[in-house]
């Protein structure tokens, strides 16, 4: 799994995975780039490498619940998850 880095400036989202799509405790709060206006991408991918499909996700106002660890990691050091040694 790759990663996206987000450019300085860039707008980020908080996401998760609906209920039901995955259990509980694999619904954690992925961070990833916003897509530009009026495109419509296939996937979203986080800046941990998870990729989720259209329908999937839920967008959440603020970091709630359980964040992802890789995530939160990339977003602080600008350097892409696999970079920095993290269990998947």
């Amino acid at each position: 799994m790759g990663s996206t880095l987000p450019e300085p400036g860039e707008a980020v989202a908080v996401v998760r995975l609906r209920r039901g799509i995955v259990g509980e405790t694999r619904r954690v709060s992925h961070v990833l780039p916003v897509p530009r206006p009026g495109l419509v991408p296939d996937e979203l991918a986080a800046f941990c490498g998870a990729r989720l499909q259209p329908g999937q996700a839920e967008w959440l106002p603020s970091l709630t619940g359980m964040p992802c660890e890789r995530c939160l990691s990339v977003l602080m050091t600008r350097r892409p998850a696999d970079e920095l040694g993290l269990a998947s």
